[in-house]
């Protein structure tokens, strides 16, 4: 499952808000490629003098989408979850604390002096990657994500979500069925957890 936009609330969109910097509201669903955006979001984080302290202070204010807590509780109630995100260790931590401490698969920053120099990835297309090997140790997959950057985990998995995603998205991938609210995909993935038994 993703992580920002499904379970809690856009980082960068937060910063942009808090920050006045419009240019900070691109996410991935916006553009689809990744490294594109992450250099874009770099610069501009260097022209505003704006450091990961900065950002962190913005994260500490946010909290779990309404509902995305007790969602979470009931799917790891019923299966493992695996949180697969283009998120950031140093960026995940007070979230993870209020969704209980899920697992939580992400990027690393690279930081010095608290000035944001570049970002590490997990591996290249790490939320496919990751369904792929899953599904190597002979487990079924059932995935949920909002994004462009989701729609390779969702084609990968046994079945796929689109979750609060834009309309943008979801007519370009009318393949997966799509939802805004939390009972309706837990509903659904709890009838494709069924059909195991």
């Amino acid at each position: 499952m993703d992580l920002e936009g499904v379970l809690v609330p856009e980082i960068w969109i937060a910063v942009a808000e808090k920050t006045g910097i419009a240019e900070l509201r691109r996410t991935t669903r916006d553009e689809p490629d990744y490294d594109k955006l992450m250099r874009e979001r770099l610069a501009i984080l260097d022209r505003h003098k704006l450091g990961l302290s900065d950002i962190q202070a913005v994260i500490d204010t946010l909290a779990p989408l309404p509902g995305a807590k007790a969602f979470l509780d009931e799917l790891r109630a019923r299966a493992q979850v695996i949180l697969l995100s283009d998120t950031f260790e140093q960026f995940a931590q007070p979230l993870m604390r209020q969704l209980a401490w899920p697992t939580l698969l992400c990027h690393r920053l690279v930081v010095e002096s608290d000035r944001i120099t570049d970002y590490a990835i997990r591996f290249p297309n790490h939320k496919q990657a990751t369904v792929a090997a899953l599904k190597k140790l002979n487990y079924r997959v059932i995935s949920a994500g909002d994004s462009f950057n989701d729609t390779t985990m969702l084609g990968e998995a046994d079945t796929g979500y689109l979750f609060h995603s834009p309309q943008n998205v979801r007519a370009l991938f009318p393949q997966f069925p799509a939802y805004d609210d939390y009972e309706e995909l837990l509903a659904a993935m709890k009838n494709q957890l069924g059909e195991e038994k």
